[in-house]
């Protein structure tokens, strides 16, 4: 089996899923019901199988665990984070796990912070994008920031529809995952930059989903931001010397006009395999690499490599 590491893996927990099931289904979803409660780690491994994935760090995609409003996001951490441990106890060297944080609750995620990687041995920290109209990157959550920097903490980003943007598109029945997650990715890139928390957590390392969203494609905008007084001292280097410092995964991007715009912009070494299953199988990912044309065989055995260095466990 080649030593590939799925980046961009998603768990359904039962709990969480028979708790917010409806959530689920409201969260611009393409999956049914019988997919979210069927779901289990067997099947998850049988799709790894196929497609010759060696491990996968798993990760709670949107609508995520916590909710505007509703007291029960640290619960939900918790349970989501000690099912990704039971997981992998019960499957060593196949899975990992990014725990799963209530970033708007700040002593609640301090101590979700403090849970996973003392107790659990989770391998990083997975957020999403934006909550309740913050970015990543918003003074509101420089503490987590500021402790995720103080561990050298791996973070793992996903999207989902942020508020200022949801069922834009609704009359024609583009869901929010067609536009606004990739528009997401870029926000909270920009916002984690510009914004100073970069600058200020030099020692955080981050994965951004699907090839960074339409970054690649806003890059010379970026580009002549970085100029202005107000954002020169932050980037000393340049937008793009920032950018190359951060790690992209494939999923969702399976196609050769953004992964060539991705290889052209950022380091063979910085782009990791990514899935996103179950919303994606195992082995259409690897056909559509393939298919793409944007890699050649040894830069896709490179990617399939480049995230072992981040995780230790499976070194």
């Amino acid at each position: 089996m080649l030593r590939i590491i799925d980046t961009h893996h998603h768990i359904y927990p039962p709990r969480y899923v028979a708790q917010n099931l409806q959530r689920l289904l409201d969260d611009a979803s393409l999956l049914p019901a019988s997919a979210y409660q069927s779901w289990t780690p067997g099947l998850a491994l049988e799709q790894m199988d196929k497609a010759e994935i060696q491990s996968a760090v798993t990760s709670i995609t949107s609508p995520g665990i916590w909710f505007e409003g509703d007291t029960g996001a640290r619960a939900r951490a918790r349970d989501c984070n000690e099912f990704g441990a039971q997981m992998m106890r019960d499957h060593p060297g196949r899975f990992g796990m990014f725990a799963a944080i209530p970033v708007p609750d700040i002593d609640g995620s301090l101590a979700e912070i403090a849970y996973a990687f003392d107790v659990l041995n989770h391998d990083g920290i997975g957020v999403l994008t934006s909550y309740a109209g913050k970015l990543l990157g918003d003074p509101a959550f420089d503490p987590v920031f500021d402790e995720l920097n103080r561990r050298k903490a791996l973070i793992y980003t996903h999207p989902h529809g942020p508020q200022c943007c949801r069922d834009i598109l609704k009359e024609i029945v583009i869901r929010d995952s067609s536009i606004e997650y990739g528009t997401d990715t870029t926000r909270a890139i920009a916002n984690l930059v510009f914004g100073g928390t970069i600058h200020r957590c030099p020692d955080i390392r981050l994965i951004f989903s699907h090839g960074g969203g339409t970054m690649p494609f806003l890059v010379e905008r970026f580009i002549r931001m970085e100029k202005m007084p107000r954002y020169a001292p932050l980037l000393p280097q340049g937008f793009v010397a920032q950018a190359r410092q951060f790690y992209y995964d494939t999923a969702q991007v399976l196609h050769g006009a953004p992964l060539s715009a991705l290889k052209h912009l950022i380091p063979l070494a910085r782009i990791v395999y990514g899935s996103d299953y179950p919303w994606r199988g195992s082995e259409e990912c690897m056909r559509g690499l393939l298919a793409s044309e944007a890699f050649t065989a040894a830069e896709l055995k490179a990617i399939d490599a480049n995230a072992a260095p981040l995780l230790p466990r499976f070194e």
